[in-house]
C-alpha cells in the first residue's frame, strides 16, 4: 500500500491463512504490508492462525540471489512458522527494506503447538481444496517449474502430477477452465501420470520431509522430451543447486544431506521467534 492508502490508518491487521511454504505468497504480502506500516509509523497486528504444515522445517535456503515474490527471505521451503512467528522473524532479523522495523503485535492461538495436527475448517485458496493438497503442497509446488502439470484445472489440483508425454502410467487426467485456473497448463490436453490422491495423513507427520522421489521421477520419465526445468524452478526451489542435483543423479538422501548445514542455522534463529511449543 501507498502513503496515499495508509492516510488516516492507525492500525492494519493481518488475518489470513499461510499453509507454511516459503512460496506460498501470504507472507511476501504480508512483509509488504509490514514495510509500509514501518514507513509510515503504523502499527501492525497478526491475528495468528495454527500452520497446518508447522509440524517440520525441511528445503533448500533461500539464495537471495533468487530472491523473488515466491521467495524474499534466507528461510528453507517448509519454513516451520505461524504468520506471526514468520512476521517476528521478518522484523527480528531485520529483513524489512533498509533494515527498518514495524511495530508489530500478535494475537496467538490457543491450544496450539507445533506438534498439533491442525486442518482447515475452509479451503485458503482455490488450487488446495483439501488437507491432503495442503500436505502434498511442499513437494509438489517444485513441480511448477518444471513441463509438469500438477491438475491445476481439475477437481484435484496439487494431488496429481502428469505430462501428455508422460510414459508407463495408466492414470491419466485432462486440465480445463475452472475456479482455480482459467487457463491451465495442457488444457484440454490428456495427461499421463501419477495419482497421490490415496496417500494418508499420517504418512506426511511419519516423514516429516519434501518428497524428492516423485520431481527425480518425473525428471527421469520425461528425459529426452526438451527441457524438464524452466527458470521458474530456481525461484521456487530458491538455488541453482537443486536443479543441478537432480539432473547430475543424485539420489534423495544425498540432496537431503546437502541441506543439513544450512537447516541447522536456520533452526537457530528460528527459535529465537516461537510463541509455541515446538514439534522438536
Amino acid at each position: 500500500p501507498s502513503p496515499d492508502d495508509l492516510s488516516g490508518i492507525d492500525l492494519v491487521m493481518f488475518d489470513i491463512q499461510d499453509v507454511g511454504t516459503r512460496f506460498y505468497t501470504y507472507i511476501s504480502t504480508m512483509q509488504y504490508v509490514m514495510e509500509a506500516c514501518a514507513e509510515n509509523d503504523i502499527e501492525f497486528v497478526v491475528f495468528d492462525r495454527p500452520n497446518p504444515n508447522g509440524f517440520y522445517v525441511d528445503g533448500p535456503i533461500l539464495d537471495l540471489e533468487h530472491k523473488s515474490f515466491v521467495g524474499m527471505n534466507p528461510v528453507p521451503v517448509v519454513h516451520g512458522l505461524t504468520v506471526a512467528e514468520y512476521a517476528r522473524m521478518v522484523n527480528g532479523e531485520r529483513w524489512l527494506k533498509n533494515g527498518i522495523q514495524c511495530k508489530l503485535k500478535y494475537i496467538p492461538c490457543e491450544n496450539y503447538d507445533h506438534n498439533k495436527a491442525y486442518e482447515l475448517p475452509i479451503k485458503p485458496s482455490p488450487n488446495l481444496p483439501n488437507m491432503l493438497s495442503i500436505y502434498l503442497y511442499p513437494s509438489l509446488c517444485l513441480f511448477e517449474g518444471t513441463i509438469m502439470s500438477v491438475g491445476r484445472g481439475t477437481d484435484f489440483p496439487f494431488q496429481v502430477f502428469g505430462h501428455p508425454a508422460y510414459v508407463n502410467e495408466t492414470f491419466s487426467f485432462t486440465p480445463g477452465s475452472n475456479e482455480g485456473a482459467s487457463n491451465p497448463k495442457y488444457s484440454g490436453i490428456e495427461c499421463k501420470g501419477v495419482d497421490l490422491r490415496d496417500f494418508e495423513y499420517r504418512f506426511f507427520w511419519q516423514k516429516r520431509r519434501i518428497i524428492l522421489d516423485w520431481l527425480i521421477e518425473a525428471y527421469n520419465n520425461m528425459k529426452g522430451i526438451g527441457d524438464f526445468f524452466n527458470s521458474y524452478f530456481s525461484k521456487l526451489s530458491g538455488t541453482q543447486e537443486l536443479q543441478k542435483q537432480i539432473e547430475s543423479g543424485e539420489s534423495p538422501e544425498d540432496i537431503y544431506k546437502s541441506w543439513e548445514a544450512g537447516l541447522i542455522h536456520y533452526k537457530q534463529i528460528r527459535k529465537k521467534y516461537l510463541i509455541y511449543k515446538d514439534f522438536e
